[in-house]
């Protein structure tokens, strides 16, 4: 079969299929021969050898693609009204693309200009109490105001009622979920979800159709929730529950943590309580999360769903990577920028003067050539000028 008749989502499929490699390493390899060039073997000389550290089994998955499971995913992910927001699409989360292990293809139903909208997490307790999903519920109506999305998981307790709160407003919300579209869970929330949708909201899961919930996809989950957002506002939960992962997620990811606190008696505070002993911003009231993002309104760190589409990152890589090849990298003006303590990314924007999307896509770049590396909080430079 000839390759070159397969269309992009295709391609990243069978990238995102290579067993055991991690996901940096598979955008290194697009980078270095481009995404088509790595499953295009019939005219010329494989790109790809065990020099390139793959494994056996690894370049199989290269050289022979399950083409045919490639085309079912695609085809059941079509029956059940989701399309693909592959990493170079242009919908593809410009803030997800910051964590360590961003996923190569999202399954997505509904709005997808909500996925570079600015958006705050909410997370907490399956068995929420009472007082606390109504706390749940009117912050986020309170922040679809100030037009920030709510992101959550669909889970019962504070996530639903997050949403629910997000709802009552026209700003829109989106639920990241841990099964593939085909299906919802918990199913009691069937309804919920088909008002997420009705409502211009979002639904996105980076499993395929078909993958059932099971216990070791919440954690990867949790991870997306708090990517996608600037930062992640916990209002009931447990010492050891999903939402403290989400938390850990979040400042692993640069992003702030918010908890609301309860009475010492009640045992699903405890989770809150133990992250504002840690740092985390006690929040009583709507103003304390706004009052955090004072620079909200700079629209060269954060994307509303009303700007026009960014370009496909691929464009941008490319034209990051032209720019740069002409003038060295070690000469690159935006390594400039990058100092050798911690330097968050809105640091590096802020003195480039570059858009944050070209900013994300350059750091890429030199993080790729050696010369700076991602740590948690920002990047540091590993080389001199």
């Amino acid at each position: 079969m000839n390759n070159n008749s397969k269309s992009n989502n295709e391609y990243w499929l069978a990238l995102r299929l290579v067993p055991r490699l991690a996901t940096h390493k598979k955008i290194a390899l697009v980078e270095t021969f481009g995404l088509t060039a790595l499953f295009s073997f019939n005219d010329k000389p494989s790109v790809l050898t065990s020099a390139n550290g793959l494994s056996v089994k690894q370049l199989g998955a290269f050289y022979r693609p399950n083409w045919q499971q490639i085309s079912q995913i695609i085809q059941d992910s079509a029956s059940c009204n989701s399309e693909l927001i592959c990493f170079d699409h242009a919908y593809y989360p410009q803030l997800l693309k910051q964590i360590y292990d961003p996923p190569l293809v999202l399954f997505l139903q509904g709005n997808a200009l909500l996925l570079n909208a600015r958006q705050l997490a909410v997370v907490g307790s399956r068995a929420a109490s009472a007082g606390g999903r109504d706390t749940a519920f009117s912050l986020c109506q309170q922040l679809a105001q100030y037009s920030f999305v709510i992101t959550s998981g669909l889970a019962l307790g504070i996530d639903a009622a997050a949403h629910r709160g997000a709802l009552s407003e026209s700003t829109g919300t989106i639920a990241v979920v841990a099964t593939g579209l085909d299906q919802v869970y918990p199913a009691r929330h069937r309804s919920l979800a088909e008002q997420i949708i009705k409502s211009g909201g979002a639904i996105i899961s980076e499993f395929v159709p078909g993958t059932p919930a099971r216990a070791g996809h919440f954690p990867k989950r949790n991870r997306l929730i708090s990517g996608l957002s600037l930062g992640v506002l916990v209002v009931e939960a447990e010492l050891k529950s999903g939402s403290l992962i989400t938390a850990r997620c979040a400042l692993e990811q640069n992003r702030d943590v918010f908890a609301i606190p309860s009475s010492i008696e009640n045992p699903q505070a405890k989770g809150c309580h133990w992250l504002i002993k840690q740092g985390a911003k006690l929040v009583e009231q709507c103003a304390d999360i706004i009052d955090e993002f004072a620079f909200a309104d700079k629209p060269s760190l954060h994307l509303k769903s009303d700007e026009p589409p960014l370009k496909p990152v691929e464009q941008g890589i490319n034209k990051g990577a032209n720019e740069i090849n002409q003038k060295g990298l070690c000469n690159d003006a935006l390594l400039a920028s990058v100092g050798f303590e911690i330097t968050p990314v809105d640091k590096v924007v802020s003195r480039s003067e570059l858009p944050v999307e070209e900013v994300l896509t350059r750091l890429i770049m030199l993080e790729l050539s050696g010369l700076v590396t991602a740590v948690p909080g920002g990047y540091i430079r590993t080389q001199s000028i």
